[in-house]
């Protein structure tokens, strides 16, 4: 028989029971990330394999959800002001698309700066607190960042001189970029990722620069049939979380993101230089030719970017003491 004092503890019990439900939902952070790249991207791979050790590490408590290909709706030259904002928690943010907002973010794509990824990682030794400033300053903070492998043109037109690339019209993703292959004659265009392959198959444009990665992102081999390892430029992606969002998080469950983000960069790191061995072997096999790159067309385009060096300083103040430190420890200075 239900009596008034049986019914009252069943009551108080299915209300305690409730509240700890509702604590643990509460207790439970949901983040999509926004990456403009397709699933198969090495970058939203590494992505993917972070969100998979967060949420076992957090035994559940932090479920990020990475949404590939834009679904999002998010350009990448957009992505560090919806983090910014508050429009996503978590997003792949391209350093190089971002000057509009942040020029010193520019810096990798200072052409020839680094020659290697051996030497990009001593220029992040100087270059990445001026990240985390750049982060801390726009409520983010970065908690990985991994390179883009080494880059190429990839173009319709075979050559062996500098001669055979004027007016080309290519696509770039910077304005860095735009600058420098105009300053060895091409016609550059900047244009998201997202457009590209429209770009390439109207003929807007007749050749790309970016990464055998994205080369195979995009099949290009079915617009494009020469590939140049000029290595021009770098470029990193950085993953970024909104500050509002990371300070909901309990401190342990910070620690532990944080930890996980730091022992899987190098990882990240040697995926990269791995993405890039692939992706050329399968550029090859769908019928595209790697041209080598003379020793004379290469000493052509490095004294007609030179200049670019002191442009981009004289612009971003912020830089100079940074490169001019990673230069002195190359001996370049």
């Amino acid at each position: 028989m239900i009596t008034r004092r049986t019914f009252t503890a069943g009551a108080a019990a299915l209300l305690t029971a409730s509240q700890v439900s509702t604590r643990a939902r509460a207790a439970t952070t949901n983040w999509d990330m926004s990456t403009v790249w397709p699933e198969g991207n090495f970058h939203t791979q590494n992505a993917m394999a972070f969100a998979e050790e967060v949420k076992k590490q957090t035994n559940g408590a932090v479920n990020i959800t990475v949404k590939a290909g834009g679904q999002l709706g998010f350009k990448g030259p957009e992505h560090l002001r919806a983090v910014r904002d508050g429009l996503v928690p978590l997003a792949d943010v391209l350093n190089i698309q971002q000057v509009g907002d942040e020029p010193f973010m520019g810096v990798e794509s200072i052409p020839f700066l680094a020659g290697s990824m051996d030497e990009l990682k001593v220029l992040h030794k100087y270059v990445r607190p001026e990240y985390e400033k750049i982060a801390a300053r726009n409520n983010q903070k970065i908690l990985y960042i991994v390179p883009w492998p080494t880059q190429y043109l990839h173009l319709k037109v075979k050559t062996s001189d500098v001669a055979g690339l004027k007016n080309i019209k290519i696509r770039v993703p910077d304005k860095n970029a735009v600058d420098m292959l105009n300053a060895i004659g091409m016609a550059a265009v900047m244009i998201p990722w997202g457009e590209t392959i429209p770009a390439l198959a109207s003929g807007a444009v007749a050749g790309v620069s970016t990464s055998s990665v994205s080369g195979v992102d995009g099949k290009f081999w079915e617009f494009l049939k020469y590939i140049y390892p000029t290595n021009h430029v770098w470029s990193s992606q950085m993953l970024n979380v909104n500050l509002d969002s990371w300070k909901a998080l309990t401190p342990e469950q910070q620690t532990i993101i944080t930890d996980i983000a730091g022992k899987m960069e190098p990882t990240f790191w040697a995926n990269s230089v791995k993405a890039d061995v692939d992706s050329l072997n399968r550029l090859k096999e769908g019928g595209m030719e790697v041209v080598p790159v003379s020793d004379a067309m290469m000493t052509e385009i490095r004294a007609k970017t030179a200049p670019q060096m002191e442009a981009f300083l004289k612009r971003v103040p912020a830089a100079e003491a940074p490169v001019k430190a990673y230069l002195a420890e190359m001996k370049r200075g």
